[in-house]
């Protein structure tokens, strides 16, 4: 396995959601750290998941919000939040989620480090694993 190399990129480029290197370092980077997992770890393109016996509901949910952070959150926290009250507005306990991230070209790397360490602590609080997600990015 070769080493990994030093981050250094300061915004989201076109290449960050290509699916190549810059997508696996952009991972590695900023992904990985906050919301490690052994089902998220195992970077493949979906979770394989051991779940209770009875019934599963499954939702997605989607966000666009500006500004991105807001007096009592951000766009990471709704993310969580926003998803999981759909499921308990069915009456079904979260055990997992998925997140799909769709970046602005230009959107600095810090920024989005923030906004997924509120991800990752709203995740955290809730205790509800993000076991697998997609990148993509637009113009």
């Amino acid at each position: 396995m070769r080493p990994k190399r030093r981050f250094t990129d300061e915004i989201v480029t076109m290449a960050h959601g290509a699916g190549g290197m810059a997508s696996a370092a952009l991972f590695d980077a900023v992904f990985a750290p906050a919301l490690a997992n052994p089902a998220l770890d195992a970077r493949e393109d979906g979770a394989v998941l051991d779940l209770p016996p009875g019934r599963v509901v499954v939702t997605t949910d989607s966000f666009v919000v500006r500004p991105r952070r807001f007096p009592g959150g951000s766009l990471g926290h709704l993310a969580v939040h926003g998803t999981i009250n759909d499921l308990a507005a069915m009456g079904a306990r979260p055990v997992a989620l998925t997140v799909a991230f769709v970046l602005e070209e230009g959107l600095p790397i810090a920024e989005l480090r923030e906004l997924v360490a509120d991800l990752a602590g709203s995740a955290a609080a809730a205790g509800v694993p993000v076991v697998a997600g997609d990148t993509k990015v637009v113009e």
